[in-house]
């Protein structure tokens, strides 16, 4: 029974990837131990207990450059060596079974002649059409007509694609039409993922899509175009522009439940937080970084009483203390009764952390912090023995955490690497 699991996503594993090769190798059908047999390799393998290739489920081509026998549901093509690109395509193109479930792919198809790429995209259209999420990969304005064609096909081709990904290379402007092919998919479509890319009209076919739940894009700009009403929403840029997000905020309304924010400002802050507020009181999930620490960002708190899961990361420009201590107790005892995760980013709050942990009254369950020192320590171990639900400290900084205070915590929560716990969309 763990000889089938194992191997269904072998490469995953942290060893030696020759040896994996080594045993695919025995299970090679005629045609490829031909194509070994031109570069002068022996083909001459002993017989296996199992057929090890049709066990696999997942396969990343800068791992493995050929198999067989296999029924793949994932597929990574973007690291080929050219002196086997001359053979793979043609390869792969005598096993139909080996594409048909294939459920994910991801394409860079910038080191494929155009002739092998529009090969494998042609095997593709007519084998794997049930392809759920397809990702286009460095993606350019250049490519070739009958290549750009065949991309179209393929989204074409897919009986119900769910996520579309495409991450430019130079922010391309034109699509020729790769974009407006996801009309196609109008019905089926939840999930759009955009980076680096320019605006173009293609994207307006996304209003379109009925069933669009989640966007996740680098520059906001795009919005401008699209009409849409989200579930998720995922911004990432080095400046956020409230202006251009606005919109889509009032579109989505109560729909909106989950929101992240990563960008290093934000132009008409105020906009953006009063937009929160008006439109989108069901927010479930919360990330929002380099935001000031003001009245108005509490009040949207205080607005949020679905909140579930809250990241946040603040900066305070004013130097009031008396001010940040007054916020600060607010913050703790504004945070709703639904609240089981808080991630405080950076070290904004440590200067008040009595104040808030003493007024906090929120059941959490995980509370992530930039450090540890004896003082915190206390007040952490107040809070859990009033709080009775919090069973998990993370920490950005733990290279150089006391033993003392290790071992203090650990009486009363768990003490977990950051990452190890954060929760990410």
């Amino acid at each position: 029974m763990s000889i089938p699991i194992l191997w269904q996503d072998p490469f995953s594993f942290e060893q030696k990837k020759s040896l994996l090769i080594s045993k695919y190798f025995l299970s090679l059908g005629e045609d490829e131990k031909f194509i070994l047999k031109g570069f002068g390799i022996n083909t001459e393998f002993p017989k296996t207990l199992f057929d090890y290739a049709r066990f696999l489920k997942v396969l990343d081509l800068s791992n493995l450059k050929s198999n067989s026998g296999a029924i793949l549901y994932k597929l990574d093509l973007h690291i080929l060596d050219d002196e086997i690109n001359l053979e793979l395509p043609y390869s792969l193109g005598q096993h139909k079974q080996f594409f048909s479930r294939l459920q994910n792919l991801t394409l860079n198809l910038m080191l494929f002649s155009t002739e092998n790429a529009t090969y494998l995209l042609s095997i593709l259209e007519k084998n794997a059409t049930k392809i759920s999420a397809l990702k286009l990969n460095k993606f350019h304005s250049e490519y070739e007509p009958k290549l750009i064609q065949a991309l179209i096909r393929i989204i074409k081709s897919q009986e119900q694609l769910r996520q579309f990904s495409i991450v430019g290379k130079h922010y391309p402007e034109e699509f020729y039409g790769i974009i407006l092919a996801l009309e196609s998919q109008k019905n089926s479509l939840q999930e759009v993922i955009i980076e680096y890319c320019n605006c173009s009209t293609e994207f307006e076919v996304l209003k379109n899509c009925k069933n669009l739940e989640i966007l996740r894009m680098r520059y906001p700009e795009l919005l401008n175009t699209l009409n849409c009403k989200i579930n998720t929403l995922e911004i990432v840029d080095f400046q956020i522009d409230a202006p251009y997000i606005f919109q889509i905020l009032e579109n989505s309304g109560l729909l909106l439940q989950r929101l992240k924010f990563n960008s290093e400002s934000t132009l008409e802050e105020p906009l953006l937080l009063e937009a929160l507020k008006f439109f989108c009181p069901n927010i479930t999930y919360l990330n929002i970084s380099f935001i000031e620490f003001s009245t108005q960002l509490l009040e949207l708190i205080d607005n949020l009483q679905n909140l579930q899961f809250f990241t946040l990361g603040c900066t305070c420009h004013t130097p009031a203390k008396k001010e940040h201590k007054m916020l600060a107790r607010q913050f703790a005892e504004i945070l709703p009764s639904t609240l089981q995760y808080l991630d405080l980013r950076g070290s904004w709050l440590k200067p008040y952390m009595n104040l808030f942990l003493n007024n906090c009254n929120a059941p959490l369950k995980k509370l992530l912090i930039y450090e540890l020192d004896k003082k915190i320590t206390e007040l952490i171990i107040k809070f859990c023995i009033r709080n009775r639900t919090l069973k998990y400290v993370g920490l950005f900084e733990h290279w150089f955490l006391d033993d003392n205070i290790r071992n203090e915590m650990e009486t009363y929560v768990t003490l977990v690497l950051h990452e190890s716990i954060v929760v990410d969309l």
